[in-house]
């Protein structure tokens, strides 16, 4: 399949600068997304549920420490805040995942990252989540979005022995898609997050401020090279 024929992510009509995300390379062959603040937008909804579960232990949550550690999972954050190793872990974690479990319904999915995750499948192409949240948070997360059907691997904290900024998330999304990780598209928000498909040997895209932006030159020019590409998807993968 040659890179005019894959599918823009965007309406015909729409111009270069309101196209909200590109189109996709024909070397790409996967799709790996993170879950929050990514597929979803809830970091203000993790932070707030963070902050209340350490506010009885007489711990603060400094907003720009969190923003720069917000790819991690709750116990991987809680190892690196100041002074997190001589809390009560398992209280904290629990309160904090029930006040997320309670809200979930409320979460709302990004618009940009989600148009290219349809233009994926549109196109046939295998997607996953590497999420470094736990699944029993994931799994309501993209129910509730309805996007379950979407994902033919999802990979949750528990699923790996390391976290991000460690491969090892997107490693083991790219072995259950059965494709090679140089030849997979990462999706990620966070700082952590961008390390560890780097790290995985991925494609990254970065998610700032909603929209869709490449992290580096080389790939900002693959991606620039195709962004007018017109909408003409190969058939689609009947196994979903």
């Amino acid at each position: 399949m040659n890179e005019a024929s894959r599918p823009s992510t965007c309406p015909v009509t729409a111009s270069a600068s309101s196209c909200c995300a590109p189109a996709i390379p024909d070397d790409v062959d996967a799709l790996v997304f993170d879950f929050d603040g990514t597929l979803a937008n809830t970091t203000p909804i993790h932070e707030h549920a963070l902050r209340a579960a350490l506010r009885p232990h007489g711990v603060g949550l400094n907003h720009d420490w969190y923003v720069r550690h917000v790819g991690l999972s709750i116990d991987d954050l809680l190892a690196a805040l100041p002074g997190g190793r001589q809390l009560s872990r398992d209280e904290i974690i629990r309160h904090s995942r029930a006040h997320l479990i309670a809200t979930v319904h409320s979460i709302t999915p990004n618009s940009c990252v989600v148009s290219l995750l349809h233009a994926a499948r549109h196109a046939g192409l295998p997607c996953a989540v590497a999420s470094g949240a736990s699944r029993l948070l994931v799994y309501p997360g993209l129910d509730a979005m309805g996007l379950t059907d979407e994902f033919a691997a999802v990979v949750a904290r528990e699923d790996v022995r390391r976290g991000k900024p460690d491969p090892d998330l997107y490693l083991e999304a790219a072995r259950r898609l059965g494709t090679p990780p140089d030849r997979c598209l990462a999706v990620d928000d966070a700082p952590d997050g961008i390390t560890a498909a780097r790290a995985a040997d991925m494609y990254v895209i970065a998610v700032v401020d909603g929209h869709l932006i490449p992290t580096d030159e080389g790939a900002a020019h693959r991606f620039a090279s195709v962004a007018a590409a017109p909408i003409t998807a190969r058939s689609a993968d009947p196994a979903g």
